[in-house]
This record gives structure tokens, sequence and C-alpha cells, in this order.
């Protein structure tokens, strides 16, 4: 069968800074797990249009709750012309019924087991309208992804190495997915995938690297051997006390730490359910990665109940004084599926549940101290404070950089500017 993989973005502004967005793996992952007799294309939205008058045998769509939207459309588009279409990814699983009203069916959950058997029963003509699996996928299990399609960004490219998040906090809906149990690939069988990609640096797209330290650091002894850069998700609370990990990952080529600092506020961050995260340690755990010669981009929630109009301000105070390299901002979102979700719902405070608004760019509920526009427009400050040239040169040059790190950094720093200017804030 021809088979096309789609992520859609809606209003895809495709500019050379586009190149430098995350990269996505979900659909070269699905492409790894999808039987070599048939032939795959890869569409991501961001970098590339869809050819809708080519013919599929089949359209699978992923979609997490912002392009959602745009992927019934899409779904829409190509099942008037009577091709078949499947669903999957958060969104999906989580409202498989809401996703079936524009598909054939719909995958629910991990699809390692469930995606070739669907492919099988689609060419027998005995199509379920639902796939789920009875229980998660074993990590040896897992197979390398295939990294010779659907490569958009030539500079960097995706791996995951482990899956599962034992935290659950109130406003992630992982654990749905992918379970509350850690699960680590075999670390052989991830440098072996590290070795058939060509771009120079990996991002890992896994929940965090730091949640089984042990695990962790047998994968970074390993690293070393690759001579590549990596980015990776980590828990501040780790990172704080363990040397040892920190000393590893910066042998093994780890340039950038993505770390939850989610608030400032410990009294949001023990609301949230994250009591990981001490907030009197954010200093010293920024510090210890900094001097590892590591940068480190912090993620920042804005709309918490414990919120109110001065924690702007405050926020982007505390992070000049850490000097944090890069930063990502986000307003709360309720996405289906989280406890935050239910409980704003039953509190009567979620305002529009028009999927194509939870970009974390809008706000979509009443907070409980500000406004909704107090929210919106000072997350658009912080923002733009942050990512203003000056701030931007000033972190650049900041710790004696190299030449080359400052260009990175500058690249970097420009790009996200990019991103907020154009499509997560709309300006």
């Amino acid at each position: 069968m021809r088979i096309l993989l789609v992520m859609p973005h809606p209003n895809a502004k495709r500019t050379l800074l586009s190149r430098f967005t995350y990269p996505s793996l979900t659909l070269q992952q699905i492409a790894a797990i999808t039987p070599k007799e048939h032939l795959v294309e890869i569409v991501d939205e961001r970098y590339e249009k869809i050819n809708f008058n080519k013919n599929y045998d089949v359209v699978g769509i992923s979609c997490l709750t912002y392009n959602s939207i745009r992927g019934y459309e899409i779904a829409d588009i190509f099942r008037k012309k009577g091709t078949k279409v499947v669903f999957g990814g958060y969104h999906a699983s989580l409202l498989p019924h809401e996703a079936k009203q524009h598909a054939d069916s719909v995958v629910i959950g991990e699809a390692e087991i469930t995606w070739p058997i669907l492919l099988r029963d689609l060419e027998k003509g005995m199509l379920k309208p639902f796939y789920r699996a009875d229980k998660l996928i074993e990590p040896e299990q897992i197979p390398a992804a295939r990294h010779d399609i659907g490569s958009y960004n030539p500079f960097t490219e995706a791996i995951q190495a482990s899956r599962g998040c034992p935290v659950g906090c109130e406003f992630c809906a992982m654990q749905k997915i992918e379970g509350p149990i850690f699960r680590g690939r075999p670390v052989d069988n991830v440098i072996e995938e590290m070795k058939t990609i060509k771009a120079k640096n990996i991002f890992f797209a896994d929940a965090s690297l730091t949640i089984n330290p042990t695990y962790t650091k047998k994968l970074f002894q390993k690293m070393k051997e690759i001579n590549k850069k990596f980015e990776c998700f980590g828990n501040i609370n780790i990172l704080t006390k363990d040397d040892e990990l920190l000393r590893l990952a910066s042998e093994a080529g780890v340039s950038t730490w993505y770390v939850g600092i989610e608030s400032i506020s410990q009294k949001n961050i023990n609301a949230a359910g994250k009591t990981t995260n001490k907030v009197k340690e954010y200093s010293n755990a920024i510090k210890k990665i900094k001097d590892h010669g590591m940068m480190i981009t912090g993620f920042f929630m804005f709309g918490f109940d414990g919120d109110t109009p001065d924690i702007f301000d405050k926020t982007l105070q505390a992070m000049i004084k850490w000097k944090i390299d890069e930063a990502s901002f986000s307003i709360l979102t309720p996405y289906p599926g989280t406890r935050l979700y239910e409980r704003l719902e039953k509190e009567g405070r979620i305002t529009t549940k028009d999927w194509s608004k939870y970009t974390e760019g809008h706000v979509n509920f009443i907070p409980k101290n500000m406004t909704q526009e107090q929210l919106l427009q000072g997350m658009k400050k912080i923002a733009t404070e942050f990512y203003s040239y000056p701030n931007i040169i000033k972190r650049a040059i900041q710790n004696k950089n190299t030449p080359t790190f400052i260009i990175k950094k500058l690249i970097r720093n420009i790009s996200v500017r990019h991103f907020y200017k154009t499509e997560k804030l709309n300006y």
C-alpha cells in the first residue's frame, strides 16, 4: 500500500528560521513500525505542503490538541476522495470518539502493536473503528525510528531513549499515553540508532533523562563515542544534586538541558503536583549546569491559581539573575485528559473548547487572581522583553563564550523570537 503520514500545522510559516524549530519524531517512529512491503511518505506541514492530488491507500494523521482542527480538515479532504484516514497521537488517544467523526479508524495510545494489525485488517477490508493496545510496549520492542525519511531539520534530529513519567503533573496528560513507569530502551539500541542520524545535533524527545539516573549515566558513557551534540529534558531536583550525572552529560556532548521550572512560586509548584521542584534550589541547579559548560532552557507557565499580575516582572528578574540561556513561555492550558481540565471544567472556568486556541499562547480559562487580558498581556510582555535584541545579544556574549557558541546562541534565540512573534502569540 501507498501510505502518507501527516503532521498537521495550521497556517504554517515556512521560512528559513522554521528549520530551527524542534524536530518531530512521531511520524518517523510510525514509519519504522510499518511493514516493509508498504511505501511510506512523510509530510510535516511546518516545512512542506500536502499534495492532495496524489493518491494514497491510507493517510495516517498524528495530532496534538492545537493542530487537531487542521488535522480534521486534512482528513475530510482525503475522505471525500475515498481515501482511508486513520488518526493517532495524543489528542486522538484522549478524545477518540471526536477524532472518529473525521476518520475511518483511530489508534489509541502507543502504536507499535496496533498499527501493523490495523494495516493487515485494512488490506483484508476488515478495518475496525478503534485500535487500542492492551498493554504498554516493552522498551526492547521499540525499534529505531526511520531517519532516512521525514528529516526536515538539517541541523537537528530527534531520538527517544525512554518512555513513561512518574511525576504526574496536573497540567500534563503524558501518563495516560506513556504510563507512569519509566521504560528505558536498551542502551546499545539507542546508540546504534544515533549512528544512523546524519545531523550533528540530536534532540531527545524523552519526558526526562533524569528519571532513572543509573540508566542515563550508562547511556551518557556510551554516547561519548558518537561525537555529536545532544539536547535533553531533565528534572531540576536531580540536576541540583547529581554532579556525576552532570559531568557525564558534559563529557557525552550534552549542550543543553531543557528544564521544567514552571513557576518561581513554590505554592504553584505544589498545587500542580510537581513537588520534586524546589524553588530555593533553582539558582544552584542552573549555576551547576552552566559551570559544566552546558546551556539551560527554562520552561515557564503562567496562569496558575497562585499567580498575580506581578508574577511576570518577578519571573523576568529571576531569569536575568540566573543567567538562563533560553526560555519557553506558556499560558497554562487545560488540555483534554489532564486533571487540570477536569478541575477547571468542574469549576466552570473553561471558556472555549476551540482546540485551535490551545497553543499555550491563548487564554482558554478564567484565571483566579488576574483577568484574562492581564494574563495574555503579561505573557506577551515577558516573551517580548526576554527575546528583545539587546537581551539576546547580552545572553550570547555572557560567560566569555567562543565565537561559534555565540553564533549558535544568537541563531537559536532569534529563531525562538520569530516563533513567538509570528505564531505562538499571534502578534
